[in-house]
């Protein structure tokens, strides 16, 4: 019998602990593009840490607006200088077309659907934090609902994150990061030098 549950532990482990790559600049500086991390799905998040959270599908209307100014900008590209941000008519407009990722979900099913890294900046039951998640400022209560998460990316110009979108489902977050892994060698930026033909 303890053989049987030596056996069996690996495999919990591995269903349990997912290596995840970083794709995008929404974590910069502390993740980069191609970077990689070890998720817990096991581990509940605290504010400040790190998790990987399921990215809602063709849910969001995305708008460019101009912080300087009120008009919504929809022709073209933005001014020099200007920051974009993201974000919808109002919070609380995400439609999921499919139920919850399952605990005991294997790699397969995980690979057909699409993740985001973010940092955790509330949990249910921390104060909402409407000075910096604008699309949380008409929501009711002062606390974060149960069962609700406030998630942010480090890189506010380019995140799609709490201040799109205001809550995420904490049923939709797959894991909480435990540390970084290493990644494989990125590509020099210099030109490749060519051998001698003397």
């Amino acid at each position: 019998m303890d053989t049987e549950l030596i056996r069996l532990a690996p495999a919990l482990l591995r269903r349990r602990l997912v290596a995840v790559t970083v794709r995008g600049a929404s974590m910069e500086p502390a993740f980069h593009d191609g970077d990689r991390v070890l998720v817990d799905r096991g581990r509940v998040a605290a504010p400040g840490q790190v998790v990987v959270v399921e990215r809602p599908q063709e849910a969001v209307r995305w708008e460019a607006r101009v912080p300087e100014v009120t008009e919504r900008n929809t022709a073209g590209p933005m001014e020099p200088g200007t920051r974009r941000q993201w974000h919808t008519a109002s919070p609380r407009t995400i439609e999921w077309d499919r139920p919850p990722v399952p605990p005991e979900a294997g790699a397969g099913t995980l690979r057909r659907r699409d993740w985001m890294i973010k940092r955790v900046a509330a949990i249910p039951g921390d104060p909402v934090p409407r000075d910096r998640v604008a699309a949380l400022t008409e929501v009711p209560g002062d606390q974060v609902p149960p069962n609700e998460l406030v998630l942010l990316g480090d890189n506010q110009d380019v995140s799609f994150d709490s201040r799109c979108v205001g809550y995420f489902p904490a049923e939709r977050v797959l894991g909480t990061m435990v540390r970084p892994l290493p990644s494989p060698p990125r590509p020099s930026r210099t030109a490749p030098v060519s051998p001698s033909t003397s």
